[in-house]
């Protein structure tokens, strides 16, 4: 049923691809096409008749400094001047309508000309924006678009001379140009405008569910449009709405009201209707349907837009967040927005978006956090498509700021909640990657209240855990829980690892941690091997696991890992890019990418029995070592040749060790057993001598379009005679690329990283390299060979895009169909109660009296906290009731770096002594089940006792 319903929306996504007539209405224009660009400032430039023959020919998304991304770090990407020029025509139809221009954004701030006339600018370099063009442009001859855009990291604002915040040589890759889509619309005088604030001061289309009832599958649904009437006389028109689903049928039809709009006047209007039989948007579930909103006058459609958008159900409260009326907690990754490539930078096409997009999901993650600044429009669709919730900031750097800088940060805000506010996936707004005041706060809150009241959306900050106007918050590598709003962790596990490195006992042999000291400090940890990354990616989540929904009434949300793919951006390792990624910058993955996809296959509680070993199975006679098992099992049994290597260490729930391992040839087989389930759930076997290579292509699902920015990877392996990719393979390649296509290369450790060389090693068997289509349809050949290896090829064909005049109706991604792979929302809960928390209702201490109910209080910016004397440093909590206490559960202060000895005693019974270990947040003391009405924390020595936040705790049952 998926598979045919995949076939009908591909289906539907071609016949799409062509949009209607000027005659009825409305056109959106491809506008990325024959596009010339200087690196340079000449003058006049602006001007309709400067010669631009001999200027480079791109399409757009093109960044100019393209070559410098991981070629350099990110203090060094060039910067500067550069001009885009582009000449088009208009047909004769458009005469008399309405034209606009709309940027999805540049890099960073534009002048931008028009038949040599200057029509605005933009300079936030981050969002997107437009111009009416209506009364510039010429319908019977050539136009010529002139842009001027400076990506000086100094840039500053024209009228007031300020800098922007997010202007960072450490977060915000700086590939400059006109680096995000564009679009021309033609529209009737009687028109919906559209979302694009800056410049244009319009709002467009806002779709949205109300009175939402999941099981029953019900909602009220409400379409917004902003219109405007710009004939000269007034004009009398109805507005209906036409909802069709993911398949393209019509499931809902609202017919509207008449309206009445003066010359010039500009009017909000709403129509609702009562749907049923919905399909809920989802993690893993990107049902998507496409809403048309006309204006239809004397029976004719004079203007149409068509909105894709989802509809779900959003809560944030008791501590987690749900969806659909179930608890999710949230895991994946903060990732940089730019979310970049090798030698192509942020541009890249909406197909390669989803292939990137789609590892996340495909690790079990349902949340990306964007870094710093507001995504890219053809991201944040690719998630709705996906089934991946998001977190939108607008734009900052690492502190809040005052005076223009924060208004530059609350209107990149406003603009991104009115480009954005249909985009089911964006579920948190966030106003900045570390605390802001309180009325800083509100001023978001109000936008999105403004702007998007129904969306079902929070508004909230990193580091705000106590505020009264945030709606979520958390912390930067740490554990917190709240019994209020969800608190997640925004960025957790900075290690860094290159995926070349296996582990100690693998080519090319590097040591585990060795590399270059971090501004004069020990950085083992920012050079680890794939095997201790992955490793210490799982004690990582443990913690937050630990304290899921379901183990109390105060919980963690949830936590992103930072970053999913490698970025080139601020780094600590020995490479000049940021190696913490889950997959590499060519979206090779490492073992951490299958450690997250076993521990995350769940909504809360585990779900599924599987497991990986990490690592291969090709060493020599001489290894004896570890292996490592992840497993949400609760037992693993080890094979090797058959027979049985015993139980793994169980530790962080998720982790199997099979210590002093010693390698012989044959086949690895890890067995997990939950309960009476059991299951081989990996395998690991030798392979043989390399003795060829494979070449496999990945393209768009609509082929490989001719248009000058389509890109194909091919995926280039190393392997034995049976067909078997040879894990431990360095091989260098040396590739011949023949006909439509050109080279933009790979990624691998060595001189410049090998960007855009022709000649490159596998690593592990396996590399990946980039082509660039031609604007010419035609055949391509790749070969590859390498000493000693049987050599491959592989051939591709590209598409033609066509184009009249500098304008195109084929749509970037319109191919691209909604992933429906995990279904919708399960029914019931996605959690048992494993633990009863206790309330407590008093407290006494040795010291700081006044203080004792800062540690109970869920508010872990206070504290109660011991003085140095042994027989005071203590703190006593109390119940109504006798209970069976189980477990204590404490915050401490320092819990990073500090072991306290401490004594538990339930009544006056001692339960738990010895050394609290080191945490992320929070320990659990696992106690002599104690039945009393009191519990008391000592600390046994003549120290300081700091308590954040104490729980007690009986079994469920």
């Amino acid at each position: 049923m998926k598979q045919s319903l995949s076939l009908l929306v591909f289906l539907l996504s071609l016949v799409l691809t062509t949009t209607a007539p000027i005659k009825s209405g409305r056109v959106k224009y491809n506008f990325n096409s024959d596009w010339r660009v200087h690196v340079g400032d000449p003058n006049k430039a602006e001007t309709t008749d400067f010669d631009d023959d001999d200027w480079k020919k791109v399409t757009t998304p093109y960044a100019w400094n393209e070559d410098d991304s991981f070629h350099v770090g990110i203090a060094n990407l060039s910067t500067g001047i550069a001009w885009y020029r582009k000449h088009f025509k208009l047909p004769a139809s458009a005469k008399d309508k309405k034209v606009f221009l709309e940027f999805e954004g540049i890099r960073h701030g534009g002048e931008f000309y028009l038949n040599g006339k200057w029509i605005g600018r933009s300079e936030n370099g981050v969002m997107a924006f437009g111009f009416d063009i209506t009364d510039e442009i010429k319908t019977g001859g050539e136009n010529v678009l002139a842009v001027r855009i400076d990506n000086d990291w100094e840039y500053r604002e024209v009228e007031t001379g300020s800098p922007y915040q997010w202007s960072d040589k450490n977060f915000y890759a700086n590939y400059g140009g006109i680096n995000k889509n564009v679009y021309l619309h033609v529209t009737d005088r009687l028109y919906q405008t559209l979302p694009l604030y800056s410049n244009l001061k319009t709002t467009g289309v806002y779709v949205y569910a109300t009175n939402i009832d999941v099981s029953g599958k019900t909602a009220t649904i409400t379409a917004e449009t902003q219109v405007r009437n710009e004939y000269r006389s007034s004009k009398r028109f109805s507005y209906n709405v036409q909802i069709d689903d993911v398949e393209g049928k019509t499931v809902k039809k609202i017919r509207g009201e008449e309206f009445t709009l003066r010359p010039n006047e500009t009017k909000t209007l709403h129509v609702s209707g009562d749907m049923s039989d919905l399909n809920w948007w989802s993690w893993g579930y990107g049902y998507m349907y496409d809403v048309h909103t006309s204006l239809t006058e004397s029976g004719r459609a004079v203007d149409t837009v068509t909105t894709r958008t989802g509809f779900r159900k959003t809560t944030f409260k008791d501590g987690h967040f749900s969806l659909n009326d179930r608890a999710l907690h949230l895991k994946g990754y903060a990732q940089r927005t730019t979310n970049e490539w090798p030698a192509l930078g942020s541009s890249v096409p909406p197909w390669l978006s989803d292939f990137s997009n789609n590892l996340v999901l495909e690790s079990n993650g349902n949340l990306i956090r964007w870094m710093h600044v507001t995504p890219w429009k053809q991201d944040v669709e690719s998630l709705d498509r996906l089934g991946i919730l998001q977190a939108m900031p607008a734009g900052d750097s690492e502190k809040d700021v005052t005076g223009r800088r924060w208004e530059q940060r609350h209107e990149v805000m406003r603009d991104a909640i009115i480009y954005n506010r249909n985009n089911p996936s964006v579920v948190f707004y966030e106003s900045g990657n570390n605390g802001i005041t309180e009325d800083h706060m509100k001023q978001m809150k109000d936008l999105r209240d403004q702007f998007d009241p129904y969306g079902g959306r929070a508004a909230g900050c990193r580091e705000m855990l106590n505020s009264t106007v945030a709606e979520y918050g958390g912390q930067m590598l740490y554990v917190t829980k709240s019994a209020r709003q969800p608190l997640w962790e925004m960025e957790y596990s900075r290690d860094e690892g290159l995926r070349k490195y296996w582990d100690n006992y693998s080519p090319p042999y590097h040591v585990d941690g060795d590399g270059p000291e971090y501004k004069g400090e020990d950085a083992s940890v920012y050079n680890r091997n794939q095997d201790s990354h992955a490793v210490e990616n799982v004690k990582r989540w443990y913690e937050y696991y630990a304290q899921r929904p379901g183990t109390g009434t105060r919980v963690n949300a949830g936590g992103v890992n930072i970053v999913f793919s490698d970025s080139n951006t601020h780094y600590r390792g020995a490479e000049n890019y940021r190696r913490s990624g889950e997959v590499d910058a060519m979206r090779l993955p490492k073992d951490g990418w299958y450690a997250h996809r076993v521990m995350w296959d769940n909504w809360v509680d585990v779900e599924k029995l599987s497991g990986h070993i990490f690592g291969h199975w090709n060493y020599n006679d001489s290894t004896t070592k570890n292996v490592y098992v992840a497993s949400t099992a609760e037992r693993v049994e080890l094979f090797l040749n058959g027979k049985s290597l015993g139980w793994g260490q169980q530790s962080d729930r998720f982790l199997f060790t099979f210590t002093n391992v010693t390698w012989k040839p044959g086949e690895l087989k890890a067995v997990g057993h939950t309960g009476s389930e059991k299951a081989i759930i990996d395998e690991k076997a030798t392979t043989g001598k390399a003795t060829a290579i494979r070449l496999t292509k990945h393209i768009a699902p609509g082929g490989f379009i001719a248009n000058g920015a389509d890109i194909a990877l091919v995926d280039v392996e190393v392997v034995d005679a049976r067909s078997r990719r040879v894990p431990t393979a360095l091989n260098e390649m040396d590739f011949t690329l023949e006909g439509e296509a050109s080279w933009r290369g790979g990624l691998a450790q060595g001189p410049d990283n090998y960007i855009l060389a022709t000649s490159l090693p596998v690593e592990n068997g396996i590399n990946r390299v980039m082509l660039r289509s031609t604007t010419s349809a035609g055949k391509i050949k790749l070969s590859a060979k390498s000493n000693g290896l049987k050599s491959a090829s592989v051939t591709l064909s590209s598409e033609p895009q066509k184009t009249t005049d500098g304008l195109s109706t084929q749509m970037p991604g319109n191919d691209l169909l909604s992933n429906l792979s995990r279904g919708p929302t399960p029914p019931g809960r996605s959690y048992r109660s494993s633990r009863k928390a206790v309330e407590i209702s008093s407290a006494t201490a040795g010291s700081d009296k006044d203080n004792t109910e800062s540690s109970y209080d869920d508010d872990e910016r206070t504290q109660w906290s011991s003085d140095a004397h042994k027989k005071s440093a203590w703190i006593q909590y109390s119940w109504e009731a006798s209970v069976n206490v189980s477990q204590v559960v404490l915050k401490l202060n320092d819990f990073r770096n500090k072991e306290y000895p401490v004594e538990v005693s339930v009544g006056d019974k001692i339960a738990w002594k010895g050394k609290t270990p080191k945490s992320l947040g929070y320990v659990t003391l696992d106690l002599n089940a104690t039945v009393g009405k009191s519990a008391t924390i000592a600390l046994d020595a003549n120290s300081k006792l700091g308590v954040l936040e104490a729980e007690v705790y009986a079994p469920a049952r």
